[in-house]
């Protein structure tokens, strides 16, 4: 792990997504329907962004030749930022699961379908995605680009960006303003820490907000 993401990984979602609020970047978190496949994983890497569309009746064999060439293009250390355009089929399971991990990726926020979720919980390997599904993409699903833009709700993501999940979602800092938003999300998660040290011991929330700046 890079110094970069155990700092990162050190804050909460809530943090940065303040910071980046204040820089005027309003529309960084993605869409609550993304989450865990189980609770208590996190993630937090530079983005690697994969695209898709739905396809029906395409050959099998350059259909799964295309998915499993962009799989292998995924570089470690970094998040698989899917954006599939489908709500019907699993764009990921376990053998997918197993070969990011094994090079050392770390996580997939998937816009879209996952399966073999027991086999991938057991591995811990941090997964975010829409829904499940046994339904396999293969005949259904296509890669259509990698690296490039793409949208996820109301969010552009770039290869690059930096990508934190939690709890409570997953928030996207763009690559351009990553080390100023991480500097910024360290220092409101200390003041945190002392605002609810002092609330502990009694102080108001109006106390803590003149005191501090923030609640």
């Amino acid at each position: 792990m890079t110094d970069l993401a155990r700092r990162f990984s050190a804050l909460y979602t809530a943090a940065v997504a303040d910071v980046l609020d204040g820089l005027g970047f309003l529309r960084q978190t993605l869409p609550p329907e993304l989450v865990p496949l189980m609770p208590g994983m996190r993630l937090a890497g530079p983005a690697f962004t994969v695209e898709g569309r739905p396809l029906e009746n395409d050959d099998y064999d350059s259909s799964i030749r295309r998915f499993l060439s962009t799989l292998g293009e995924v570089p470690p250390g970094t998040v698989a930022v899917y954006a599939t355009g489908d709500r019907e089929s699993a764009q990921f399971g376990e053998l997918s699961a197993a070969s990011l991990q094994g090079r050392g990726c770390a996580g997939v926020v998937l816009d879209g379908g996952c399966r073999d979720v027991d086999f991938i919980v057991a591995t811990g390997f941090p997964v975010f995605a829409r829904y499940t599904t046994p339904r396999d993409s293969v005949l259904r699903w296509n890669v259509t680009a990698s690296g490039e833009d793409v949208t996820i709700g109301d969010v552009t993501v770039g290869t690059g960006d930096y990508v934190l999940g939690d709890a409570d979602g997953i928030v996207v800092v763009p690559a351009a303003r990553i080390d100023e938003v991480l500097e910024r999300a360290e220092a409101v998660a200390g003041t945190e820490n002392e605002i609810r040290a002092a609330v502990g011991r009694g102080l108001t929330p109006l106390e803590a907000y003149e005191r501090y700046g923030k609640f």
